[in-house]
């Protein structure tokens, strides 16, 4: 039998007063360390916080930089900054992607094709990387993107400036375009200027290599907002810091016209002032519209440009490698006479030259008849130099070839050159452990075989012999410049016959003579050259294929011309590379093309005059003939997916059975 406890009044007082006293420690205990929290927040803590509560009520806005222009020599603009309007989509701030895509599409008017590019940039950025979905709008499509705002979360509508390039294609590859940022460099320094909408960084030529001196520094402006991030009030604002101007050599009306007058070729021209070694046209078309990139290239341009047969993304000034051809004979002339050869020694040419099993054939298949150098370089006779340099070697036409500029990477501020080859017999031994032949020495005596080059490098060849100097060519006006050498090693006496020779050239029966300037009282020295790409084969001739024309055009022949004037007191020199030209019509073909762009430098009424007379049967200036391009271009793709039904398919019928 279990006793009852006995409970008395006692026992409940003390029972109580313990259990309140425990009770009160403990309530004290939570006391003193919510006070000592709240002591540790307000003053440990106190900067952290206030910081804090300063970001929800103040909103601080990044002023991108505007990028230093872009001016030629005479202060004409090539690259400058316009007013733009854009909207732009941040991914992380999407909530229904698929919906405010539409509503931007109807109050846009997006094209599908944008739509698409929109769709794929959504799924390859970052969370935090800006997707734009339209720039350089009409103010009104701007302003109903803005009203939309709260129901469109992720949309950033923003006014500033965009990079524009007055004209357009014909500075594609000398300038190179603009662009977003990639993630990469925003993981690798989290600087916030770069994943800012509207902000653009150079993707591509001297946007890209001299980003550093174009970009500028960013401002910042401070802002009160609401909970809801209505503005109340700006508080103070930190302009921008603009980008530095970058002043060229280059003459941007010379560079129009160099583009314009290549017409629908595929080539380039480089044109260098031959008292200073500034570069004064920089040309490789056809090309892209740097617009296009800065304002958002669509996929189907992208398509377009990278598909084409004529390589518009190529810069072909630095990139493109040829074989010289003959452009090489004075060059191999001035060797010769280096060496001792007497330039009025004749060699008969026959038509063609046997050497061991082989022969080798003239371009004049029944021969020239007994010539002097003089007379071999103006009617371009292959054979004076096949015999030549047999006896010569190649060993010494190389050093005077490296010496005039070919082979060379020139300082220029592109990402990247190729340069070429200039060979002998120590080159390809390291190159492909074989001994050199005669054969390699009369294929490299008219600029075919292991010889390659590319136009810049064609261009100093005819500065060099047109002034006699070690000129460097040179970009940029207001940086460094290369350094120009003095006098180049050259008996002045074998660089006048050199020179008399190219004059012989244009003005006195050569091969050049659709060259001949048009300008009273002025004169242009210059050399043809073309570059066999390959044979045509005795099957394609007795199937009809007799010339260039009749192949189709990567096969054809390219054309090129080097040349300076005038003659009297050379102050121009230029290079011209036609790809696959094959000389197939006469106002496309080098020595015109060469006469009218030196014609502009010494009489722009009259260039400008005779591209009016031709560059309508081309089928008008860049911009037009870009527009139809383009134009059948999607033609052509709609017609590939939508094939027309086949002429035997069953006719529709009225009858039910």
């Amino acid at each position: 039998m279990r006793t009852s406890k006995l409970v008395t009044q006692q026992s409940q007082a003390f029972s109580f007063t313990r259990r309140a006293l425990v009770l009160g420690w403990a309530q004290g205990g939570v006391a003193a360390l919510l006070a000592g929290r709240m002591g540790w927040l307000a003053i440990a803590e106190n900067e952290h916080y206030r910081l804090l509560a300063e970001s929800n009520r103040v909103q601080l806005t990044i002023i991108p930089p505007r990028r230093g222009w872009i001016i030629d020599r005479h202060g004409k603009p090539i690259a400058i900054n316009r007013t733009d309007f854009r909207v732009d989509l941040i991914p992380n701030r999407l909530h229904d992607a698929d919906r405010v895509i539409a509503e931007l599409t109807r109050l846009l008017d997006l094209p599908p094709d944008e739509v698409s590019r929109i769709r794929e940039e959504l799924d390859e950025a970052a969370d935090y990387q800006p997707v734009q979905v339209a720039s350089n709008l009409p103010y009104d499509r701007f302003a109903a993107v803005s009203l939309r705002m709260p129901d469109m979360p992720g949309v950033v509508p923003a006014s500033g400036t965009a990079r524009y390039y007055p004209t357009g294609s014909a500075v594609g590859q000398l300038i190179g375009y603009v662009g977003a940022a990639s993630a990469a460099p925003y993981e690798k320094t989290h600087d916030p200027l770069l994943v800012t909408p509207g902000f653009k960084v150079g993707k591509e030529g001297l946007e890209r290599t001299l980003e550093s001196w174009l970009r500028g520094k960013p401002g910042a402006k401070r802002s009160e907002v609401t909970a809801h991030g209505k503005l109340v009030r700006d508080l103070a604002t930190r302009p921008e810091t603009s980008g530095h101007a970058l002043q060229l050599t280059i003459d941007i009306g010379l560079q129009e016209y160099a583009a314009r007058r290549l017409g629908t070729n595929s080539g380039s021209v480089v044109v260098i002032d031959t008292h200073t070694g500034d570069i004064l046209a920089f040309v490789s078309m056809p090309s892209f519209d740097p617009n296009s990139f800065s304002d958002g290239i669509s996929h189907s341009e992208w398509d377009m440009l990278s598909q084409n047969d004529h390589v518009p993304l190529m810069n072909k000034v630095l990139q493109g490698l040829y074989p010289p051809g003959s452009t090489v004979k004075p060059m191999n002339g001035l060797a010769l006479l280096a060496n001792g050869v007497d330039p009025n020694e004749r060699v008969f040419c026959s038509g063609a030259l046997r050497v061991g099993s082989g022969i080798f054939h003239c371009h004049k298949r029944r021969g020239h008849g007994p010539l002097d150098l003089k007379n071999a370089i103006m009617q371009s006779c292959d054979i004076y130099f096949y015999e030549m340099v047999r006896r010569l070697g190649y060993d010494r036409v190389a050093p005077v070839a490296r010496m005039l500029g070919l082979g060379q990477k020139f300082d220029l501020p592109y990402a990247s050159q190729r340069y070429g080859t200039v060979p002998d017999s120590a080159w390809k031994m390291r190159r492909y452990h074989e001994k050199w032949t005669v054969a390699d020495s009369l294929n490299a005596s008219i600029g075919q075989g292991y010889v390659l080059t590319n136009p810049l490098q064609l261009a100093v060849m005819a500065a060099r012999l047109a002034s006699g100097r070690d000129l460097s060519p040179r970009l940029i006006v207001n940086r460094r410049y290369p350094p120009q050498g003095g006098a180049l090693p050259i008996n002045p006496e074998h660089l006048q016959i050199i020179r008399d020779a190219m004059y012989g050239v244009v003005n006195e029966g050569g091969t050049g003579g659709a060259a001949r300037l048009l300008v009273p009282g002025a004169s242009l020295a210059a050399k043809t050259g073309t570059a066999q790409v390959r044979r045509i084969s005795m099957l394609e001739r007795r199937s009809g294929v007799l010339k260039n024309a009749a192949l189709p055009f990567k096969l054809r022949d390219h054309a090129l011309f080097v040349c300076f004037g005038p003659t009297e007191n050379p102050r121009y020199a230029a290079g011209i590379v036609l790809e696959h030209n094959g000389h197939t019509v006469r106002n496309l073909d080098t020595p015109m093309i060469g006469r009218d762009i030196m014609t502009y430098l010494l009489d722009r009424d009259r260039a400008m005059a005779a591209l009016a007379e031709v560059e309508p049967t081309w089928g008008g200036d860049i911009a037009t003939r870009m527009r139809a391009e383009a134009a059948a271009w999607q033609a052509d793709k709609l017609a590939a997916q939508n094939p027309p039904a086949p002429d035997n398919a069953a006719a529709p019928t009225d009858d039910p059975e």
